[in-house]
Formats: C-alpha cells, sequence, structure tokens
C-alpha cells in the first residue's frame, strides 16, 4: 500500500474524523433507512433562521420521513449559555448528529468572553455531548459576518471564528464554514448585501436559499 493511501486508511480510524467530501454520517444513515434526529444549537442565526425550515424541507423531500430536526438555538445567547443549557435543549433530544454555531456572539463586546474562555465553552458541550451520546456526530458552523454597528459590537470576530476552525481541526470534527461564501457577496456591493442581509446580520429567505442552503448541501454529501 502506498504511503499516502496508508495514512488516509489510518485517518479514517481516528473518532469523528471526516475527510473532505465525505457523506455526514447523518446522512449515510438516512440512506440506509435509519431514522436521524438533528439538533441545531446556537444563535439567532439558527434560532431564526431561514436556512432551517429550507433544510428541512430539502432532507423531507429526499428523505420522507426520515430526518428530524430539532431547533434548540436561542436568539441574543452565547456559549456560556450554550454550557448551561445543553442538558435540556441539546443531550435530551438525544441526537444523532449536533450541529454548534455561537461564535458571531461571543464575540458580542458586552458579553465579554475572550477566545479561550469561548474554545473551552465549545469543548465542554462537545465532551458533554460525547459522554451522554457517543455515537453523536457533532458539525461545528461559522456563519456569516455582521457588517455596520454590528460588527463595530465584534470587532475580534475573526478570533472567534478561528476557535471553531481549531477545534474542528484538532477533533477531526466537520466544519461548515461559510465565511467565502459571505464574502464574495460582500464584494459584490451593498445593494446585493443588504438584499439578501437586510439588517446587516441576519440572512432574510433569499440569503438562506442562495448562500447558505448549497453550500451546507454540499458539505454534507446532499448536494444534488
Amino acid at each position: 500500500m502506498r504511503l499516502a493511501a496508508l495514512l488516509s486508511a489510518l485517518l479514517l480510524l481516528v473518532p469523528g474524523f471526516c475527510s473532505a467530501g465525505e457523506k455526514a454520517a447523518f446522512v449515510a444513515s438516512i440512506e440506509a433507512g435509519r431514522p436521524q434526529t438533528v439538533v441545531l444549537y446556537g444563535t439567532s442565526l439558527t434560532a431564526g433562521g431561514a436556512w432551517v425550515e429550507q433544510f428541512g424541507a430539502a432532507l423531507e423531500k429526499k428523505f420522507p420521513k426520515l430526518a428530524t430536526i430539532v431547533n434548540s438555538a436561542q436568539g441574543a445567547m452565547w456559549s456560556k449559555w450554550g454550557v448551561e443549557n445543553l442538558d435540556e435543549r441539546v443531550i435530551a433530544k438525544k441526537p444523532n448528529t449536533l450541529f454548534i454555531e455561537f461564535s458571531i456572539n461571543d464575540a458580542y463586546l458586552e458579553y465579554a468572553t475572550p477566545p479561550e474562555d469561548a474554545r473551552k465553552n465549545l469543548e465542554s458541550m462537545i465532551d458533554r455531548t460525547l459522554a451522554a451520546q457517543p455515537a453523536c456526530e457533532i458539525i461545528l458552523m461559522v456563519m456569516n459576518p455582521p457588517t455596520r454597528e454590528h460588527l463595530e459590537r465584534r470587532p475580534k470576530l475573526a478570533d472567534y471564528e478561528q476557535v471553531y476552525r481549531d477545534v474542528a481541526k484538532a477533533r477531526g470534527l466537520r466544519l461548515i464554514d461559510f465565511s467565502a461564501d459571505w464574502q464574495a457577496v460582500l464584494k459584490q456591493g451593498e445593494t446585493q448585501w443588504f438584499a439578501l442581509v437586510p439588517d446587516g446580520i441576519h440572512p432574510n429567505g433569499d440569503g438562506a436559499q442562495q448562500v447558505i442552503l448549497p453550500h451546507l448541501l454540499k458539505s454534507l454529501g446532499l448536494a444534488p
């Protein structure tokens, strides 16, 4: 066996490891006819995100009655809240897969959460979920950037987004990072940006349909 192939085979034995283009575990399970519970945990970008309903509809269309989407996110919350409410909002739901995104509000100045604390909180949520549900698939998400006053209140957002990238890499977790997609929108100018993100922070239905959903489905191995 060639060295590259041997290394790839060994990496696949690492718990939680996922390679680029590999189907998410819950997708493979659904394709095999096994019902799956997917819990979404994060901020208003998930709690009120149009992408959640669109994602659920896409799964229902492709795999009728096999995927249950539980939106356990809460607007204006951050990872400290995530840790405090994990038992009720996540573990009690017995997820097969858990999506986590709190970086945008961990960066909020008024919450005074240093990046190192944000990482500890994220690691705690992962560890406690896996302790309760050892087979749970954990997927981390980096969402859209904010603009104007929303960005001013989060001047070091990039540091908090990097926490998610670093933890995903260190633990071999799947990361869905929308940053490049949204930067491409920003480069098209304010007219296009505000057509998709009217308040400067929360993508609307068109933003979700055009930017979030295609990347999400592709990243999970669900692209048409």
